[in-house]
């Protein structure tokens, strides 16, 4: 902690909160989870794991407070499956789920790794026993998807992170059926020069919809004389128009810090993938990938990240 700035999200002292070594089956790291609360308020995360052939796979861990105590499913929840996907044969990575309330589903949003790139695939649960592949519905290269939670308009909409022309920035597409999408538009764009999201940005978590915008975290990336460094952001999308970014960070608001996250298969790299929003309507859960390594969590307040937000 810097005491000269204000921390929004503060690390849970037993961080990094799971591990490769956690799991009930041979896997060589866990990190960029995916989150949600159930219907019986138990936080689910929905973890990106790799393998020693360098190939990842979704398994699932499970707590009631969503900070300690994890119970890791026996076996993977999705696995690739290139014979009916063969744009997942290079594994599947970085899910982001979206409760669907007009589906009664949950969406997951994640890559899958192939031959030409990664590009976005969709899954659906009712209760994360199983699950309906949807397949591939962005072609390569794209990534870093996540679903709003409800239709604007009469269009469902998604946030992703295609490559074009060498630039890595965050756009927008609609769909009437959750298959097809179109009127891509650029929402934002990475910054140049010396800015800590100088290199490429991606969407983070999914957006939660609060009375002042779409709040979006997003990551950010500066290439260093030593590497690439990851690090988080806000920004506030209107409500009605999310194509328009109302409110967007000058300052990155977390970084890598400790070891956990400085060092690993990734070195300097926080990146989260899911948080949960807890009955209070306040405390928020931030989950993150560590370094490429393990996972962690952070607390925030919604109120304060809006207040904050408000006065930048």
């Amino acid at each position: 902690m810097n005491p000269n700035y204000l921390e929004l999200f503060l690390r849970y002292n037993r961080n990094p909160i799971l591990k490769a070594s956690m799991w009930p089956y041979p896997v060589h790291t866990v990190f960029n989870p995916g989150a949600t609360l159930l219907k019986n308020g138990n936080t689910l995360l929905l973890c990106r794991m790799e393998d020693r052939k360098g190939l990842s796979q979704l398994g699932i861990a499970r707590s009631e407070n969503g900070l300690d105590l994890w119970s890791i499913d026996p076996s993977p929840f999705m696995t690739a499956e290139p014979e009916i996907h063969p744009a997942e044969c290079w594994g599947i990575e970085d899910p982001r789920i979206t409760y669907i309330k007009e589906l009664n589903q949950y969406l997951i949003c994640y890559v899958s790794y192939g031959k030409t790139g990664p590009s976005v695939s969709l899954a659906m649960t009712e209760n994360f026993e199983q699950q309906r592949k949807l397949g591939m519905v962005l072609k390569p290269n794209d990534k870093d998807a996540a679903i709003f939670p409800r239709k604007i308009g009469d269009k469902w909409v998604m946030l992703h992170r295609p490559i074009d022309q060498n630039n890595a920035n965050i756009w927008i597409s609609y769909s009437e059926d959750l298959m097809h999408w179109r009127d891509r538009k650029l929402v934002l764009g990475r910054r140049k020069g010396g800015w800590w999201d100088a290199e490429k940005i991606g969407l983070g978590t999914p957006p939660i919809e609060t009375k002042e915008g779409w709040l979006i975290i997003y990551h950010g990336v500066k290439k260093t004389a030593s590497g690439y460094i990851y690090r988080i952001g806000l920004a506030l999308l209107d409500l009605d128009y999310p194509d328009i970014c109302i409110k967007r960070t000058n300052d990155w608001i977390f970084a890598p810090e400790t070891d956990y996250e400085r060092f690993g298969d990734v070195k300097d790299v926080v990146f989260p993938c899911g948080l949960t929003l807890l009955a209070d309507n306040d405390t928020i859960h931030l989950y993150y990938g560590a370094a490429d390594t393990s996972i962690g969590v952070a607390t925030g307040s919604l109120r304060n990240i809006l207040d904050w937000l408000r006065n930048q």
